[in-house]
């Protein structure tokens, strides 16, 4: 059996083109071309292997997700990649990172709910990464259902800020990625309220560490929560816990596009869908369902492929044994 390329005899039988299959597959010869170049590119780069993953320890997993992040940005710069690019090359680096949750949710959300005056403000930033970002809206609490959530946003007309604050342990921002060790910043979602009514849940950017130094801001208790299931997978993530103590930030760091709060107090509703407010959390939720296709096609190709490679039983005359497939 040495030297039996079995692969190569399956793929003959094909009654189809494998070729224009691709294509097919990748949606249009663009992204595969695009595919194909990003992948060579990635698998061709040492920094970004990951043969010893099953062997490391989580925070051994965290920090060395943490190099190839580092490794993917020098790249990504050197090669002056588009943003298309860029993208695929996080995939193809295949291992969940703080940079999802930046690129993913926090530049989307303040790309589709804040003002042009936000966009110039904060997007530089954030494309620079000057800032890193996260989104702040699961609560140990409330999940899914948003309209439950706790945090609030009250406004202070007396010194034109919102108090963000943790009335109680569920309100607890729990889960997000990027949270725990690495973000700088969030979006965060909390209960506006205004002149005591509750005009129900809006995004606010909220500054978490400093800078300088990466400490925790006064009123900002955040922190890893710690190991999750399964050694690979989410470990290399540093999902966290975020509670706000009467934490104040000025009134236009509200994302404004959809709803405003005057410099009054008053609350006004532009003619933009309310719905816009839950926009990200939609889009990402088509991508978590776009990425579970993703890795079930590569279950379903390792298990074709090892089905036709696999022998066993059958052998006759010191022959080859049978093909599994």
């Amino acid at each position: 059996m040495g030297g039996v390329d079995f692969l190569a005899d399956e793929r003959n039988k094909a009654e189809f083109d494998v070729n224009e299959m691709k294509i097919v597959w990748a949606g249009s010869r663009h992204v595969f071309e695009l595919s194909d170049r990003i992948s060579r590119l990635v698998a061709s780069d040492p920094a970004f292997g990951k043969d010893n993953r099953p062997m490391l320890s989580r925070k051994e997993l965290f920090k060395n997700t943490l190099r190839k992040t580092a490794h993917a940005w020098k790249r990504i710069n050197e090669l002056r990649l588009s943003e298309e690019e860029a993208s695929k090359l996080r995939f193809y680096v295949d291992e969940p990172a703080f940079t999802d949750l930046h690129w993913g949710m926090f530049v989307p959300a303040i790309k589709g709910q804040g003002t042009d005056e936000q966009h110039q403000k904060w997007l530089p930033l954030a494309y620079k990464m000057q800032i890193i970002g996260c989104y702040a809206q699961t609560e140990l609490g409330h999940g899914s259902n948003v309209q439950g959530l706790e945090t609030t946003a009250t406004f202070d007309p007396q010194t034109d800020e919102f108090v963000v604050h943790s009335p109680t342990l569920t309100s607890s921002k729990w889960w997000p990625g990027g949270l725990g060790k690495v973000s700088t910043h969030a979006v965060v979602y909390a209960r506006l309220i205004t002149d005591g009514k509750d005009h129900g849940v809006h995004g606010f950017i909220v500054q978490l560490r400093s800078l300088d130094d990466h400490s925790p801001l006064p009123g900002i208790i955040v922190g890893d929560i710690g190991m999750k299931f399964g050694n690979g997978g989410y470990n290399t993530m540093d999902n966290g816990v975020l509670r706000f103590d009467h934490v104040r930030i000025p009134r236009n760091q509200m994302l404004m596009r959809v709803s405003q709060v005057t410099r009054e107090g008053k609350y006004m509703q532009s003619n933009v869908p309310r719905q816009l407010v839950y926009g990200t959390m939609v889009y990402v939720r088509q991508v978590i369902v776009s990425d579970a296709s993703n890795a079930l096609s590569r279950a379903v190709c390792i298990a074709t492929r090892y089905s036709c490679v696999r022998r066993q039983f059958g052998s006759q005359n010191g022959g080859a044994e049978t093909q599994v497939c």
